[in-house]
């Protein structure tokens, strides 16, 4: 799988930030991203639903208000977060300062991704990125900030791009490397429902509506299915075993 960096921009990012992006080592601002507004008919929706609340029930009304001034359309504290990516890493800001910081290097992101529907018609799509330190503590960021699809992809491909060396060499070198219920090994993949299956059994890995198929060979039911939203580091791990797959049935072929 191709890595690819965020776009690089000339954004300039917030005094409070540039301390905490040199202390951790963060390297070059690459690109920044605000809270995502809301458009012209989800506003008035909001407001038509305030209005009829009030006017009819008052603590519904009360909550849509509530709703409606908390959007960044309307709250200067919601629409001053910022998520900020860098060469080697990302800051979480509010109008504060920074309140999280990760490196790519160390850190660990589970990736849920939904496509939503209504009687058959497309709605939308959520995400959910959670980011783990190694410390333990954690952030979620969600498609409150706009251009998730970009943003959540960078985080995956950076964290590949700083991780994949090491742990390459770490499966290489005899180490069985885990993420989440499933573990990658110099033999095979180890599934912690299924056992070990070997690379030469593996004829194919596959992602179906938010989940990896495993497919063995000879059969036609896939020999595990996990969804991406269990698989920290989903990138990492699906390159780190289409690497390890490719080169045993090269090796053999």
């Amino acid at each position: 799988m191709a890595t690819a960096a965020a776009p690089l921009t000339h954004e300039q990012i917030p005094a409070a930030v540039e301390p905490v992006a040199a202390a951790e080592g963060l390297g070059q601002h690459r690109e920044t991203f605000a809270p995502q507004r809301h458009g012209f008919w989800r506003m008035a929706g909001l407001v038509l639903f305030a209005v009829l609340g009030l006017a009819c029930f008052v603590l519904p009304g009360l909550m849509f208000v509530w709703l409606l001034v908390q959007t960044p359309n309307l709250s200067r504290k919601q629409a001053a977060k910022r998520l900020h990516l860098f060469e080697h890493g990302l800051v979480v800001a509010d109008r504060s300062g920074p309140t999280a910081s990760f490196r790519w290097d160390a850190m660990t992101v589970l990736q849920q991704i939904t496509r939503r529907y209504a009687n058959g018609v497309y709605v939308g799509t959520t995400y959910l990125y959670t980011l783990f330190r190694a410390d333990g503590s954690k952030v979620k960021l969600t498609n409150f900030y706009a251009d998730p699809e970009r943003w959540g992809a960078a985080v995956q491909h950076e964290i590949t791009r700083a991780q994949l060396p090491g742990v390459t060499a770490a499966v290489a070198g005899g180490t069985t490397v885990r993420f989440g219920d499933l573990a990658v090994a110099a033999e095979g993949i180890v599934s912690a429902k299924r056992g070990a299956a070997h690379w030469h059994e593996i004829q194919r890995i596959e992602i179906k509506n938010g989940t990896v198929f495993l497919g063995r060979a000879g059969k036609l039911l896939p020999w595990s299915n996990t969804p991406v939203a269990q698989i920290p580091n989903f990138f990492l791990f699906l390159t780190v075993a289409e690497h390890f797959r490719a080169a045993h049935h090269g090796s053999n072929g």
